[in-house]
């Protein structure tokens, strides 16, 4: 008979098997909850892997206002030299408003100066200045600019002028922005402008009795207005301000702790949106991620065992991981987590490859596959010139040399010989095979005539005994 299923006991028990159940979760799966932002567009980016470990509307497009003036600098760093005299034309003046150092017609100043003008004050005057000294006119430094970021890789980005100035056709992203604060950081002059904090000009042609005091307008990294001091930030270590009525308040900001560097690029904030977000994006980043060295932590590329070691695995390996290169990834996580693939897109010179690492679905940073420059060594018996032989290499090639003995030529004559006779033999039976056929048929036929006879007389025999 069936027993009757008490039903709330079975699910009871169903229920504490599950609850005692141990759920399995991927680490890989796990990516820590950023905070809320109010800024339009931003990107939270780690500088040495270009890993974006926070983004909101990051291919958006945004007017930049002054942020503009990072790759304004970064394409003059690249173009021209710090001591280089710059003259103000009248374009320079007469074409630019709002924020700016007071320059004059035909002012002077050398070109250290007027970065420095242009990232502390965000002189609109100097920028423009730069633009015509470099690219000749400011129109054709904008190209200069738009070559700059198709080159970093930026998908939605155009400038029209040096400054940020409203144009609707200068504009970006904040990804895009990003990659150029990137490129710009690497720069050492660029990392000193940027997180200068006071810098003085001394007088200048037009401005003969007087020191023009630059300060930095970046409320993280100096107080320039008291009222803003709330916004200094520890390990704020330079940055760009920016604001137009169309581009509302834009900023870029660095930040360095626990060798990690952090870029926050924030567009279209309504202030202090600007300076809140950032600072919430910087405690996100430097609380739940960690850098750690590719080199160091790669077992699987950077084993010597799994490389290519050379003739006879004796010498150095001919390729190797950059030791700088590094992942970033959250603190819940380990190495062994990260996922890692080789690719061949990038190669040159010195690059054979590079192994691209993705963690929860995410690139978190890459290592090139460099080339260590290792040379094989001759071997010792390797062909070498004449005129370098040594004498022990000398008696080597004599003691070399085939001599040659009576006995064995005789045993090579006669093995000749002997095939030179079986070839001789075979060759006549070839020639000879319908007559040795025809003798042995005849034979044979003769042969089956006189069996029986022989075979009766035994039989007679047999009978007369």
């Amino acid at each position: 008979m069936w027993k009757k299923i008490d039903w709330k006991r079975t699910v009871t028990l169903l229920l504490c098997i599950l609850l005692l159940t141990p759920v399995s979760t991927e680490a890989s799966e796990y990516w820590p909850e950023p905070p809320e932002t109010s800024s339009a567009g931003v990107v939270l980016m780690e500088a040495s892997t270009g890993a974006v470990l926070y983004a909101k509307n990051d291919t958006e497009k945004y007017f930049p206002a002054s942020i503009t003036k990072i790759m304004t600098v970064l394409v003059t760093l690249e173009n021209s030299s710090l001591d280089e005299i710059v003259t103000f034309s009248d374009r320079a003046i007469d074409e630019t408003t709002g924020s700016g150092i007071a320059r004059d017609y035909g002012e002077q100043m050398t070109m250290e100066q007027c970065l420095y003008a242009i990232m502390l004050e965000s002189a609109n005057e100097c920028a423009f200045a730069v633009a015509e000294h470099v690219g000749g006119t400011m129109e054709q430094f904008a190209e200069m600019m738009n070559a700059k970021a198709k080159e970093l890789g930026c998908v939605n980005t155009h400038f029209a002028n040096p400054h940020g100035l409203h144009d609707e056709n200068h504009y970006t992203c904040a990804h895009d922005m990003a990659l150029i604060a990137r490129a710009a950081y690497e720069n050492e002059t660029f990392r000193i402008l940027t997180g200068t904090k006071i810098y003085t000009i001394p007088p200048t042609n037009k401005h003969p009795d007087e020191d023009t005091v630059l300060r930095n307008h970046h409320d993280m990294l100096v107080t320039y207005r008291s009222a803003n001091r709330k916004y200094l930030y520890e390990y704020c270590v330079g940055g760009k301000t920016g604001y137009t009525e169309a581009a509302n308040s834009t900023l870029v900001t660095y930040a360095e702790k626990d060798g990690m560097t952090l870029i926050c690029v924030v567009m279209y904030a309504q202030s202090p949106a600007q300076y809140e977000d950032t600072t919430s994006l910087f405690h996100y980043g430097f609380d739940y991620f960690q850098l750690m060295n590719v080199a160091e932590n790669d077992i699987k590329y950077s084993d010597s065992s799994d490389l290519t070691t050379g003739m006879l695995n004796q010498n150095q390996p001919f390729v190797d991981i950059d030791k700088t290169a590094a992942v970033v990834i959250p603190k819940t996580a380990e190495f062994v987590d990260v996922t890692s693939e080789i690719t061949y897109e990038n190669i040159s010179e010195d690059v054979v490859g590079t192994i691209a690492y993705t963690y929860a679905g995410r690139d978190v940073g890459s290592a090139d596959i460099i080339k260590t420059g290792v040379v094989i060594e001759a071997f010792p018996f390797e062909n070498q010139s004449s005129d370098q032989e040594t004498e022990t290499e000398q008696e080597v090639k004599e003691v070399s040399t085939i001599q040659v003995k009576p006995l064995t030529v005789i045993l090579i004559v006669f093995g000749i010989l002997l095939i030179v006779i079986l070839v001789l033999l075979a060759k006549k039976l070839y020639d000879n095979y319908y007559i040795i056929r025809h003798n042995f048929t005849v034979w044979k036929s003769r042969k089956s005539e006189f069996s029986p006879k022989r075979k009766h007389k035994k039989r007679h025999k047999r009978h007369k005994y």
